[in-house]
C-alpha cells in the first residue's frame, strides 16, 4: 500500500503518542494475561539483565530477550486476544493528548513502534485512528507456536519510505534525538518534539475513542516496581480473601460490615433506603404486601450482596449467567433467569410477592464510568422501583472478567488490600414516572439508567452485554468458557462509531 500525495503524519509511539518511552511493562501484561504467573515473575526476574543490557548500550539485545521470554511457546490467539481486550485500555492512559490532537490534524496517518505490530495495531487503529502500522513482526513455527524471535524488514526509516514512495510524509512526531538524520523524522519535510502544541480550536472537544470495555486482572500497569509490589502482594491477599470470604459465609448478617472494616473492607452509603416490606397477618397464614425491586447498576457480582449487607437482610438477587462456585459462596438467595422473557417474568413476579428483590438490568459488569443500556422488563414487573447507584473502587486485581474463569471474580476483589464499595439509595421512582401511570417499560427503562448515570457521573450508552462479549472474547457471552474464541477484526466491526450509542 502507498499512500497518494496529501497531507500525512509518521509518528513515534513510544515515547511521542504515549508518554513512557519504555514498553517494558506492556509485556509484563502480555505475560501475565496470555500465559500466567510463572512468565509473570519470570520476566520481572530478567528485568535487571535486561536494565543492564540497555546501559551498556546493547539496547536491540536487551529488547530481543524482552519480546522472546514473554512471547515463546504461545500462540498468535492469545497475543491477540490481550490485544483486543487488555492493552488499549492501558496505551490509554498513558496516551499524550497533544501529541495526539497533532497527529489526528493529517489525512495520512503512520505509526512506527519498536513493539511487535500484533500488541499495538488494534489501539492504535482503532482508538488513535492511525492508517499504518510499522512495527516488527513475531516469528510463527510450523505448529503454530511463537518462537519468541522477530522477522528483520530493515529499519524503521526504510519501510516508512518503501511506504510512501517518492512523496516525503509532511510531519514527523517523535522524540528529541541526535539521531533524528538516522531515523524515520529525517524523511519527513518537518520535525516536530515535545511538548506538542496546535492551533485547533475547543481542544476538549477532540479525543480519542475511548475505551469503554476491557478485560484482565490488573488495575495498575505492572512496571518493575508495581510487578513486584503484585507478587509480593498475592500471598497477604489469598489469605485474606479466604478470611473475608468466610466473614459473610459464617457471621450475622448486621455484624459483617463491622467484621469486613476489621480486614480493610469498606462501605460507603448515601441516601436512605426504604423500609422492609410490611407484613399481613391472618390467623392461618403470614404474607407480605410486595417487595420494592433495587434496580441496581452492575459493577460486580458483589453488588446484590453489597446491597443486602447494607439493609441488614438477605435479599434474593437475580441472576444471568454466574458460575456455580459463585452460587455456591454466596451469602444471598440467587435466581438464575432462562432468557425466556415470559418465564423470568413470571419467576421476578413470584419473588417480589414474598419481599425485596435485587436486580441488575444491565446483564453485565462495565468497569469504566459508562453504564450500558438497560432491559426493560424490570419496568414491566413491578411500580415499587428503587435506583440504587453502585461504584467500587480496588487497587490491584479487577473483580470481573469476560475471558477468565468467573468464579474467581469474588476472591479477586477480596484480594484488594482495600476493597472499597459506594451505595447510594436513590428516592423510590414516583408512580406517575411507572408503567403503572402508562408509561413506556422502555421509556421507564431509560429513565432509571439516566438517573443513576447523572448520579455516579457515568455516560449512558446503547452498548448490551452481547457487544461487550463479542468485544472481548469474541463470543455473546453465552457460550462455554472452551468454546474457540475467534479474532474479531476492527473495533468497529461490533459498533460503527461511539457517537450514536452516547445519550
Amino acid at each position: 500500500m502507498k499512500f497518494l500525495p496529501m497531507e500525512s503524519v509518521v509518528s513515534e509511539l513510544e515515547g511521542t503518542l504515549v508518554k513512557d518511552p519504555d514498553p517494558f511493562s506492556y509485556f509484563m501484561l502480555i505475560a501475565f494475561e496470555a500465559s500466567g504467573l510463572i512468565r509473570f515473575t519470570l520476566l520481572l526476574i530478567f528485568w535487571p539483565i535486561i536494565r543492564l543490557l540497555d546501559l551498556m548500550g546493547m539496547n536491540e539485545v536487551g529488547f530481543k530477550l524482552t519480546i522472546f521470554i514473554a512471547v515463546v511457546g504461545l500462540r498468535i490467539p492469545d497475543i491477540e486476544s490481550v490485544a483486543r481486550a487488555v492493552l488499549p485500555k492501558f496505551y490509554m492512559d498513558d496516551i499524550d493528548i497533544d501529541a495526539w490532537r497533532v497527529f489526528y490534524q493529517y489525512d495520512k496517518k503512520v505509526v512506527v513502534t519498536k513493539t511487535p505490530r500484533l500488541m499495538v495495531e488494534r489501539f492504535v487503529k482503532d482508538h488513535l485512528k492511525a492508517d499504518e502500522v510499522i512495527g516488527s513482526e513475531l516469528v510463527v513455527n510450523r505448529f503454530g507456536y511463537l518462537t519468541g524471535f522477530v522477522y528483520d524488514f530493515g529499519s524503521d526509516s526504510d519501510r516508512v519510505s518503501k511506504l510512501f514512495g517518492d512523496e516525503k510524509p509532511s510531519l514527523g512526531l517523535g522524540r528529541s534525538s541526535s539521531n533524528d538524520s538516522n531515523t524515520f523524522m529525517s524523511l519527513c519535510k518537518e520535525q516536530c518534539h515535545s511538548p506538542f502544541t496546535t492551533t485547533t480550536h475547543n481542544h476538549d472537544l477532540i479525543r480519542p475513542q475511548p475505551v469503554i470495555f476491557h478485560d484482565g486482572r490488573l488495575v495498575k500497569r505492572p512496571n518493575p516496581a508495581i510487578a513486584l509490589l503484585i507478587l509480593l502482594w498475592i500471598p497477604i491477599g489469598i489469605v485474606l480473601a479466604i478470611i473475608r470470604l468466610s466473614i459473610g459465609l459464617v457471621f450475622p448478617f448486621w455484624l459483617v460490615p463491622y467484621m469486613t472494616a476489621i480486614f480493610g473492607g469498606r462501605v460507603i452509603v448515601k441516601g436512605k433506603p426504604p423500609t422492609p416490606p410490611s407484613t399481613t397477618t391472618t390467623s392461618t397464614t403470614t404474607t407480605t404486601n410486595g417487595g420494592f425491586l433495587f434496580v441496581c447498576t452492575h459493577r460486580t457480582l458483589m453488588d446484590p450482596v453489597i446491597v443486602s449487607y447494607v439493609l441488614g437482610r438477605r435479599i434474593p438477587a437475580v441472576t444471568y449467567s454466574i458460575s456455580r462456585v459463585s452460587e455456591m459462596l454466596s451469602p444471598i438467595p440467587t435466581i438464575r433467569l432462562t432468557r425466556d422473557r415470559h418465564v423470568d417474568g413470571e419467576r421476578i413476579k413470584k419473588e417480589l410477592e414474598k419481599g425485596d428483590l435485587v436486580v441488575c438490568p444491565e446483564g453485565t459488569t462495565c468497569r469504566e464510568p459508562f453504564l450500558l443500556r438497560f432491559s426493560a422488563l424490570f419496568a414491566e414487573l413491578t411500580d415499587k422501583i428503587v435506583p440504587v447507584a453502585m461504584n467500587y473502587r480496588v487497587g490491584l486485581f479487577h473483580a470481573t472478567t469476560a475471558r477468565g474463569w468467573k468464579g474467581l471474580d469474588p476472591f479477586f476483589f477480596f484480594m484488594n488490600p482495600r476493597p472499597i464499595y459506594e451505595v447510594t439509595f436513590l428516592n423510590q421512582l414516583p408512580e406517575e414516572a411507572t408503567c403503572s401511570a402508562g408509561q413506556n417499560p422502555h421509556d421507564v427503562a431509560n429513565y432509571v439508567q439516566r438517573l443513576l448515570a447523572a448520579t455516579l457521573g457515568f455516560e449512558c450508552t446503547n452498548f448490551t452485554r452481547k457487544d461487550k462479549y463479542r468485544l472481548l472474547a469474541g463470543n455473546d457471552g453465552t457460550v462455554s468458557s472452551h468454546a474457540r474464541k475467534p479474532w474479531l477484526g476492527s473495533f468497529n466491526k461490533v459498533v460503527t462509531t461511539f457517537k450514536p450509542f452516547i445519550r
